[in-house]
């Protein structure tokens, strides 16, 4: 690594993590880790309003974390790759190590 161009290499993640870091998205992405799911599903499951859930969907697309498909009238979510599942799994499990 020499100087700022050495972290270059490191946006992806960058963006990946900035992505993640609302704890309503970390919650749609553990949920969408079990398989897919329309955005009423999520409202219910989460508690959260659909405005809310919807929103933060659209911040999880941008970042290439979720994607959906119709299904009938409604969309469908899951994840676009399953190691973003991991990666929250495990951050949620080593926050929860200092408890």
């Amino acid at each position: 690594m020499n100087g700022a161009a050495g972290y270059e290499a490191f946006d992806g993640a960058s963006e990946l993590l900035r992505a993640l870091s609302a704890p309503i998205r970390l919650a749609i992405v553990s949920e969408l880790a079990d398989g897919e799911r329309c955005v009423h599903e999520l409202v219910e499951k989460l508690g959260a309003a659909q405005p809310l859930v919807s929103q933060h969907l659209r911040v999880l697309r941008g970042a290439g974390v979720v994607r959906g498909s119709r299904r009938g009238r409604e969309i469908a979510y899951n994840l676009v790759d399953e190691h973003v599942a991991h990666i929250v799994a495990d951050a949620v499990s080593h926050a929860g190590e200092g408890s």
